[in-house]
């Protein structure tokens, strides 16, 4: 029977409503709550945390996704800002070799000569620093990514067939990227 009153004793305990506690201080204490509330409050807390964290993750990685983007294309918008510039001087390019082809067949004072070759050299190497390269285009397989063609022709040897037999207009890269396709004969 001593077991049967243990187990009595020990459901009064536990059914019983705790009664308010005083501190040291005098101050009466709630009761304190069912251990199920707390742990449900608790959960619920974990849960708003894991929420509110993967939500800064996301914003981080959305904002650094954001800066690296920009910073991307500030460094295109740098490499080509100088492109128009560049598009318009090309005719002028195009002009000093024509003059320097012509003054060749002429009889030209050869300091002349020699001052116009200094200018065009100076207006190529300013161009060339800042990314500017001519397309190989003349004894080259034919390639729409590079070239233009005017006309096709009868090709002169068999070999030149698909090849780019003459140079109309020269074309132009500026780092890597076309700004003037180069104008062909293609031979067939």
């Amino acid at each position: 029977m001593s077991e049967e009153k243990k187990r009595k004793d020990q459901e009064k305990e536990s059914t019983e409503v705790p009664v308010n506690k005083t501190t040291k201080k005098g101050r009466k204490t709630a009761p304190s709550k069912k251990k199920g509330k707390s742990e449900d409050t608790i959960q619920e807390l974990g849960q708003k945390l894991e929420e509110m964290n993967d939500k800064y993750l996301r914003l981080f990685s959305e904002f650094d996704n954001f800066r690296k983007r920009t910073q991307k294309e500030k460094l295109e918008l740098l490499k080509t800002a100088s492109e128009d510039v560049i598009v318009a001087l090309l005719p002028v390019l195009d002009d000093f070799e024509r003059a320097m082809n012509s003054t060749e067949d002429n009889s030209i004072d050869e300091n002349y000569m020699e001052g116009i070759d200094l200018i065009y050299n100076k207006l190529k190497n300013t161009l060339s620093q800042k990314g500017l390269e001519p397309i190989e285009a003349m004894g080259t397989e034919f390639d729409t990514d590079f070239h233009e063609a005017i006309t096709n022709i009868p090709a002169p040897t068999p070999d030149m067939k698909g090849k780019v037999v003459d140079v109309i207009e020269k074309g132009y890269l500026l780092n890597d990227k076309v700004i003037r396709f180069a104008r062909v004969v293609v031979g067939n």
